[in-house]
């Protein structure tokens, strides 16, 4: 069973930043297209930033020139620099593994972690 563990959640005040990590097993990690979903109470889940097999990333343009995606093959991890952190960025932040770019429908998800950021 494939597995993503999320870590680097919490809570931190607006204009701080987080670093999340997550960790993949039983895959093979360097083939996938790693990402970054997140979500706030009422809402849907939307994607954050994504990272494929050749390191290529696509960013949400709320996110864009605050947040990085990156991956390191060699620890089957992936995580994502959070910096100049606002309000609206309070939500649950999923990890995703997929073989397909093209859709979600059938990627592994981790459990989620929690970031809070206070005004």
């Amino acid at each position: 069973q494939v597995q993503l563990v999320e870590s680097g959640g919490g809570l931190v005040q607006a204009g701080g930043s987080l670093r999340l990590s997550c960790a993949a097993s039983r895959i093979i990690f360097n083939v996938y297209v790693m990402g970054w979903y997140r979500q706030a109470p009422g809402n849907q889940r939307e994607l954050v930033a994504d990272i494929t097999s050749g390191d290529s990333t696509n960013y949400a343009d709320s996110v864009k020139g605050r947040f990085t995606i990156s991956r390191d093959n060699a620890k089957n991890t992936v995580y994502l620099q959070m910096n100049s952190l606002k309000p609206e960025d309070t939500a649950v932040y999923y990890c995703s593994a997929r073989r397909d770019p093209t859709t979600t429908a059938r990627a592994y998800w981790g459990q989620g972690t929690q970031v809070t950021v206070s005004s």
